[in-house]
């Protein structure tokens, strides 16, 4: 299987919602109509921090996509890219998209002057971290969330 890594376009919005609503699935958090048109809306504004990428087969099919943004880091004195969002189709796992669409961010991050490429997953992922664990260091922070 052939991939080509892009950012989204208008045209995607179908597919880009039926692999967001999989990725809402894997962490059992579905996606709303109501969410997917803010984030959709995010997407396709060009002043908006979230920016993402898709992956598309060989038959022109999205089996990928990742979203990222811009994030300080100021004791570094620069910039990263977070990666928010990485989904990838259950039949096109295995066949390198993931590490394909990180590559890509990486090489946008280097383009753009950025200092890391930083994301998080969940702990019991264990096939995803197989894969970053080839890819970056494995940090030693823990996170946290506070609700408002």
């Amino acid at each position: 299987m052939s991939i080509v890594i892009r950012p989204v376009v208008e045209s995607d919005l179908f597919a880009w919602h039926a692999l967001y609503s999989g990725y809402g699935e894997f962490y059992d958090n579905p996606l709303t109509d109501e969410k997917a048109v803010l984030v959709w809306g995010w997407l396709s504004d060009p002043n908006h921090a979230l920016t993402a990428l898709v992956a598309e087969d060989d038959h022109g099919a999205l089996v990928g996509l990742a979203h990222y943004r811009v994030f300080p880091r100021a004791l570094a004195g620069g910039t990263g890219l977070y990666l928010d969002d990485l989904f990838v189709a259950e039949e096109a796992r295995t066949a390198g998209v993931g590490t394909s669409l990180i590559e890509r961010v990486r090489e946008i991050a280097k383009a753009d002057g950025h200092s890391v490429v930083r994301w998080i997953t969940a702990a019991d992922n264990e096939r995803a971290q197989a894969v970053y664990d080839k890819l970056a260091t494995r940090t030693s922070w823990v996170t946290y969330d506070l609700e408002p």
